[in-house]
């Protein structure tokens, strides 16, 4: 297929997953697996809240995926055509968030006080909480969300991969009208499923703006993910003039508004709790203030989740050279992972900074498998959704600021 003026030939190859990248899979795969056989035997109490972490982490990267798709329907946006089928596949891991919450649910006692009867005899404002935080509950909140989730990217990504072979144009209008319902669906039961699985590790606190504080380190962690998958895309040389340094660009663009969106939230959240001084809010941060390290990591969160992030992007040059992308996006993945171990450990340990084997060994099993999820997806399907209406906007697209 030729291009216009402006372009080289475009072509798009099949998948064929690179020798090193199956290793890399199989190794960490294999990691994950022994260090949670073994912390299940020897260290349970430890096992669990990395267990959670990384759980937590890596449904965000999924969830993510699958916002990101929704919002290019909705806003009917072109630009986006050529790489939406890299947020496609980063929502092959959404069966694995059902799976691994069926796990979870085995290391209840070891995570959520609220689950301890004995917790909740010897604390009134727990047992207050107790029509909502109660194991049943809790379990039937899982499977509708996961179900939730899995139904609408059935449907949504499925619709795109069958227009690559039918072609059919009244696809792309069906995603509109899903993808509006998902954004709806996944607002409520995003909020709700980080207050289940985070907040709720400490019954006695709350915060109304939990959930979007969550969304917003969601969706700066999956920008980041979906822009080192760009470049590694644009240097296999499995297609040519469908995914440019353009696409990358916005891509940039995108992660530094996130990036500025986080912090603004993070204020947010912290500000309206410490002017308030209410001593059931309070708490929360007064577990991440008084030990020297979650201090640290507080003021890290603080300069290299948004600071140094922020500085980054600035340039547009920057922004365009996939080295730079690479070490800010890796950086931004970092952060939040150590953000989500903020949240989760100083409620564990007598809120001593934890962190060692067991946790680097949980992670990598996460995070083979959802490497593996990527790569069955790519293996499976084209890299280009190549029948889409607006895939010529797409490759004549152009970013003037």
């Amino acid at each position: 297929m030729a291009a216009d003026n402006h372009h080289h030939e475009l072509k798009v190859e099949k998948f064929e997953t690179p020798g090193n990248l199956k290793t890399l899979i199989a190794v960490l795969s294999v990691i994950g697996l022994l260090t949670f056989a073994i912390s299940w035997m020897k260290s349970p109490e430890r096992l669990w809240p990395a267990y959670l972490t990384a759980f937590f982490f890596f449904s965000c990267l999924g969830l993510g995926g699958l916002f990101f798709t929704a919002i290019q329907h909705v806003a009917k946006a072109g630009w986006s055509t050529s790489i939406r089928r890299y947020s496609e596949a980063m929502t092959s891991f959404i069966p694995f968030i059902f799976i691994g919450g069926l796990v979870l649910l085995a290391g209840m006692k070891y995570l959520f006080p609220w689950a301890d009867p004995e917790v909740i005899a010897s604390n009134p404002i727990v047992a207050a909480k107790t029509s909502y935080l109660n194991v049943g509950f809790f379990v039937g909140r899982l499977v509708l969300f996961c179900g939730g989730w899995f139904l609408f990217k059935h449907l949504i990504v499925g619709n795109s991969v069958k227009q690559d072979i039918t072609g059919d144009h009244k696809l792309t209008l069906k995603n509109l009208s899903l993808s509006i319902g998902f954004i709806l669906f996944f607002a409520l039961s995003f909020t709700a499923f980080s207050m289940d699985l985070l907040m709720s590790l400490l019954p006695t606190w709350y915060s109304t703006i939990f959930g979007i504080y969550c969304f917003a380190g969601l969706f700066q962690s999956s920008l980041a993910f979906m822009a080192l998958m760009i470049i590694f895309i644009k240097r296999t040389g499995f297609v040519k003039g469908y995914v440019t340094v353009e696409h990358q660009h916005d891509i940039a663009k995108f992660l530094k508004g996130f990036t500025v969106f986080w912090a603004y939230i993070a204020f947010s959240q912290f500000m309206l709790i410490w002017y308030a001084n209410i001593p059931e809010e309070t708490e929360y941060y007064i577990m991440r203030s008084q030990n020297g390290g979650w201090l640290a990591l507080s003021f890290g969160l603080l300069i290299f989740r948004f600071i140094v992030p922020f500085i980054a992007l600035l340039p547009r040059g920057l922004k365009r050279n996939e080295n730079h992308l690479i070490l800010v996006s890796c950086l931004i993945l970092i952060m939040q992972y150590l953000d989500i171990y903020w949240m989760v450990y100083p409620n564990f340990f007598d809120g001593q900074v934890t962190f060692g084997v067991v946790e680097i060994g949980i992670f990598c099993g996460f995070a083979g498998l959802f490497l593996w999820a990527v790569v069955s997806f790519f293996k499976k399907f084209s890299l280009i959704p190549i029948k889409d209406p607006r895939l010529n906007e797409a490759i004549n697209h152009h970013v003037t600021y």
